[in-house]
């Protein structure tokens, strides 16, 4: 019998590996109806949804490696970096799902959110106050009208995998799918792998504004740093979040 692998585990959901089976348990059911529903509608590849039993959803495998991981230098190819923009531009140019997602937060509340979250960071001695400042001035740029498309809302490259051809092979965690900003997730899949961006956009195409994606790893950043230290993760390990803010200074 396979052994069983952890893949994440915090207070709000856990991710458990049984050979080529995933199963995932989640505190909140809502995310998972989301998950299933966006598997269900995405025109990209998406892992096949094996079984439901509440509170544990059970999807396959996909086939390939991921893209990378934040923190460590990506050894995908130029060809797998802008096969997942083209991948990513083929779910943006696909129906509107009926959900707002993580992207798709109103600019008001994220303004609110971010500032909020900016005191505390400063308040708490997390991080200096000239560090948050200035990454707070480079969000600035995130904050403006968008179009809505059909955002996956939590594209960390190690969500997207590739195989040996650099075909896009599956994409998974679609649980903050919905409408959003589109620049959003590219932001999210180039955080940490800035000099990837270029070929992102060779495959994805235009509509690409760099300040804004600038704009989004700050703002990203500076919103998740406190969130995941407190969940069991590392922001401040070499690359991650606070590297990605340091990096705007």
């Amino acid at each position: 019998m396979d052994e069983v692998e952890v893949v994440v585990a915090h207070a709000e959901r856990a991710t458990l590996r049984l050979g080529d089976v995933f199963l995932k348990v989640d505190a909140d059911q809502a995310r998972i109806d989301v998950e299933v529903e966006a598997m269900a509608l995405a025109p990209v590849p998406t892992p096949q949804v094996l079984w439901r039993r509440p509170p544990v959803l059970a999807i396959a495998a996909v086939p390939g490696t991921a893209l990378g991981r934040l923190g460590e230098p990506s050894t995908a190819s130029a060809a797998a970096w802008a096969a997942a923009g083209a991948a990513v531009r083929t779910l943006h140019e696909a129906p509107l799902p009926s959900r707002t997602g993580q992207a798709g937060r109103g600019l008001d509340e994220l303004a609110a959110d971010l500032d909020g979250e900016c005191a505390r960071l400063v308040d708490h001695g997390v991080l200096p106050a000239d560090l948050v400042a200035r990454n707070r001035r480079v969000a600035e740029a995130a904050l403006r009208p968008w179009t809505p498309v059909f955002t996956h809302g939590d594209l960390q490259i190690t969500h997207v995998f590739v195989g040996a051809e650099d075909e896009v092979t599956g994409i998974i965690d679609w649980s903050e799918a919905g409408r959003g900003d589109a620049l959003f997730d590219l932001a999210v899949l180039t955080l940490g792998h800035e000099e990837r961006l270029g070929e992102v956009v060779s495959g994805y195409g235009d509509g690409v504004d760099p300040d804004v994606i600038r704009g989004w790893w700050s703002l990203r950043s500076l919103l998740v740093v406190r969130w995941l230290a407190e969940h069991g993760f590392d922001p401040f390990a070499p690359g991650c979040e606070v590297d990605v803010l340091r990096s705007r200074m």
